[in-house]
């Protein structure tokens, strides 16, 4: 397989507060139920659609499912194609409907079906063989076949900057990681983050906690519950729907205790929607900010790529800070070190972009990871 890196320009976007989303699944038969209603059998030549299989996050996961159909949307509005037809998705109740869905919406002749999340790896890689007159994208993961365009996103220098904001901000020392489920793509940003924090608070202690699970809300809000009982007061979470249990727990915790010092960290878009409280009539926000990765984005430059003849099959694209790929939302207005973080991020994003400073993603590089 040719791999090659994948640069873009992407700032102006980074500045939209998105909310990421989710994993999903569904045509009318019993393991599908589909995005948007329509006749999607009927296609001419000249059409050039374009769907998504969501993971079992779900369409509204508010982060990483929930971004990829943005991008999915964006460029079907942009190309004046219909929804149901022109683009849609099928959303993933279980595992067991990745193969399905990824074959059904070949079936349905659209010419590129992206599978959002690595663990739709082996279920692209199999469809993909079968249906070769069609392409196929997988994202966070890597299918070597000519026909699958694999993403990849170096999570951990987002997640370094995440850091860098959970270590100035917190006054106990004690901060949190709940990641989702174990593998390659969340341990990049746990790596990322612990290093983050380690950079500008050596004397913080990071407690690692995973769900195991992308769709678990109330066990995402189980695990924050017991960090932040043990004196925990910065959480970042890289677990799509799972995460949106620290959320709550955060915002219910903000709500009993006003003064307390109770802060969240969000993944893949910008999250600040979720964290807002009402404080006696007055809006507060727990959520500091959010390590951005750009899969709206991605997805639209791989579906532009594929419409205009250039689809890159059999390549691996990884989107980095260096092109904007992966970024840091603006820092909460509340948060009291929010000059001195903004002022850390700067100097650290050069680094990184600069190639002086490379953020480990693993924990192995971790472990001999310097900042100096």
């Amino acid at each position: 397989m040719k791999k090659r890196k994948f640069g873009l320009t992407m700032s102006f976007l980074l500045a939209a507060g998105t909310i990421l989303g989710a994993c999903g699944g569904g045509d009318t038969d019993e393991a599908e139920k589909e995005g948007t209603t329509g006749d999607s059998g009927n296609k001419t030549e000249e059409t050039f659609k374009v769907a998504m299989v969501t993971d079992v996050g779900g369409i509204d996961d508010k982060s990483f499912n929930q971004s990829a159909w943005k991008g999915i949307k964006e460029f079907g509005e942009e190309n004046d194609l219909t929804e149901g037809d022109g683009y849609t998705y099928l959303q993933s109740q279980s595992d067991a409907d990745y193969t399905t869905n990824l074959n059904s919406l070949a079936r349905k002749n659209y010419n590129l079906i992206f599978g959002v999340g690595f663990m739709m790896q082996e279920s692209v890689n199999e469809i993909a063989a079968q249906q070769k007159d069609f392409n196929f994208s997988i994202i966070d993961g890597v299918v070597e076949q000519p026909n699958v365009a694999s993403i990849l996103f170096k999570e951990q220098e987002a997640s370094f900057l995440a850091g860098i904001a959970a270590g100035l901000t917190t006054e106990t020392n004690k901060v949190g990681f709940i990641g989702g489920v174990t593998g390659a793509v969340i341990e990049r940003f746990e790596a990322g983050f612990i290093a983050g924090v380690k950079a500008v608070n050596p004397d913080a202690d990071v407690d690692v906690q995973y769900a195991e699970a992308f769709d678990k809300a109330e066990k995402g809000q189980s695990i924050a519950s017991k960090m932040y009982s043990s004196e925990v007061d910065v959480i970042f979470h890289a677990a799509g729907g799972t995460g949106n249990g620290l959320f709550k727990e955060a915002r219910d915790l903000k709500q009993k205790n006003p003064d307390r010092n109770i802060w969240a960290i969000g993944v893949d878009s910008d999250q600040t929607a979720e964290g807002v409280v009402d404080i006696d009539g007055k809006e507060q926000n727990v959520i500091i900010t959010s390590a951005l990765k750009r899969v709206d984005v991605a997805v639209k430059d791989i579906a532009t790529k594929a419409k205009e003849g250039n689809f890159p099959g059999g390549e691996t694209s990884t989107y980095a800070l260096a092109d904007d790929g992966v970024g840091l939302a603006p820092i909460n207005d509340a948060v009291k070190a929010k000059a001195e973080i903004e002022e850390k991020v700067a100097e650290y994003t050069e680094k990184i972009k600069s190639g002086d400073l490379v953020i480990p993603g693993t924990l192995k590089e971790l472990e001999t990871f310097s900042a100096e």
